[in-house]
């Protein structure tokens, strides 16, 4: 690692005063990472690997027109720098806005509070994904399929840009997922729980408990009747509530997609009230120990905490540096890719939603008929619409939680279900297990959080997941 960092840095040092002159801005990333991954299905192990991948991407802006190479050799780096130069020039013939940013020269690695998963060999992650997987298949009969994901990688990368920032970062991140499909005849049901950490690998051992959760709710879902498809008032946990604030609402505060979209845009305006005067909402990498967490995004800002929703009114949105320079803003530290292989787009990094002051049990009272969501299944976004399905489900009898329940999607349009929350509970939990997903970079550790939230007016029904 010395040799990578001094020989990287050296290298980037020197190409930055060989060509920063003849465009704009060249922004430079070179990139290690040492990664795990693991996948059982059933009795079957379909992938064991361990790797180390090294390369580096070239970002150049010239009058407006962006050019952008990756490479895996280094010395291809100068032809890779010459590529993007041509593309950009190619393409450019307006003017270059970017937001300025403060200069800086740092050096960061993200601590880890447990082991390091690069110090954990290979033969116990796989006996760790086995213990997991046979608590999935033997949990019942009726289960048919379980499926463990294991994967962890390791970052050191070095960033330089043509306006003074020269940074180099390194960080660890771990996942795992866990699902069981049960069936019952044509009735088919499956259970998941997703965890994450960028802590350290003693994050992901003694899951036993939450494991077993899922072939539980898998096996138990298929006995269950199937909500009756209705508009309810529904309280949802706060699991629940991350996943909507992420997708419904936190893509919709992605700054690339309003100024492509001058309708969203309009929608979007600064001022506007979205929600009741109790609801706050944030998205920031400055709060530390979650999955979307780092000091400096992939363009080199500092991260911060934007307020995205002041008192039910919309005060805020997410920014690179190019959507911050062409809506006039300030950038925000919302700037990040998957890898070397893709250019930095706007992404969320923490979104949560401030938890409340009404107590949990009162969130239930004067619901004469309605429908309590836990937990995920899965989901889906279009613009301003969603779909989610619950990965638990109860009715709501006379203020009272009711009798459980399958196949509960909620449905409806981000701002007017906004618009209908009643009220915001007192709890609050961070959900760490998110990988978010756009313009083909799938996958990208985010954190998400919230309170349970009563809602009325919201669309009951669906298949299951």
């Amino acid at each position: 690692m010395s040799n990578l960092l001094h020989d990287g840095k050296n290298l980037v040092a020197d190409l930055m005063k060989q060509y920063q002159k003849q465009v704009d801005f060249l922004a430079i990333r070179l990139e290690k990472s040492e990664s795990t991954n693991i996948l059982l299905r059933g009795n079957k192990l379909e992938t064991l690997s361990e790797g180390i991948s090294i390369g580096g991407q070239v970002r150049v802006c010239y009058k407006g027109g962006w050019g952008f190479a990756s490479f895996n050799r280094l010395s291809d780096i100068n032809s890779r720098v010459e590529d993007a130069i041509f593309s950009a020039k190619l393409l450019g013939d307006d003017s270059t806005t970017l937001a300025e940013v403060e200069g800086v020269e740092d050096s960061y690695v993200l601590p880890l509070t447990g082991i390091n998963p690069r110090d954990v060999p290979l033969h116990e992650k796989k006996e760790l994904c086995d213990r997991y997987n046979e608590i999935l298949k033997g949990y019942h009969d009726s289960i048919t399929t379980s499926t463990v994901r294991y994967n962890d990688t390791s970052f050191y990368v070095i960033l330089a840009t043509s306006d003074g920032i020269f940074i180099d970062q390194s960080y660890s991140d771990m996942e795992m997922r866990f699902s069981a499909t049960a069936r019952n005849g044509e009735i088919v049901q499956t259970g998941r729980e997703t965890t994450g950490s960028r802590k350290g690998y003693s994050d992901l051992i003694n899951l036993e408990e939450q494991v077993e959760g899922a072939a539980k709710r898998a096996v138990n879902a298929l006995s269950l009747p199937p909500v009756k498809g209705n508009v309810y008032t529904v309280v949802i946990d706060p699991i629940l509530t991350g996943l909507f604030v992420h997708e419904a609402f936190g893509h919709l505060s992605e700054a690339d997609m309003l100024y492509e979209n001058p309708d969203l845009l309009e929608v979007m305006t600064m001022g506007k009230r979205f929600g009741p005067n109790e609801l706050q909402i944030y998205d920031g990498a400055a709060p530390e120990g979650h999955r979307g967490s780092y000091l400096y995004d992939d363009e080199g800002t500092k991260a911060t905490t934007t307020q995205l929703i002041k008192d039910g009114v919309l005060v805020g949105r997410l920014h690179s540096r190019e959507t911050a320079g062409k809506l006039g803003e300030k950038p925000t530290g919302n700037a990040r890719c998957l890898n070397y292989h893709y250019a930095p787009i706007v992404r969320m990094t923490n979104t949560w939603i401030e938890r409340g002051e009404t107590p949990v049990k009162d969130l239930f009272k004067g619901i004469e008929e309605g429908v309590y969501a836990s937990n995920w299944c899965g989901g889906m976004t279009n613009g301003e619409m969603f779909t989610f399905s619950a990965g638990e489900a109860w009715m709501i009898r006379n203020g009272e939680i009711g009798e459980p329940v399958r196949d509960v999607t909620l449905s409806g349009n981000t701002f007017k279900t906004l618009a209908n929350i009643e009220a915001i509970g007192d709890d609050f939990y961070w959900d760490e297990s998110g990988g978010c997903g756009k313009g083909g970079q799938n996958g990208l550790p985010v954190g998400c959080g919230g309170p349970s939230l009563r809602i009325r007016d919201v669309v009951v029904g669906g298949e299951s997941c």
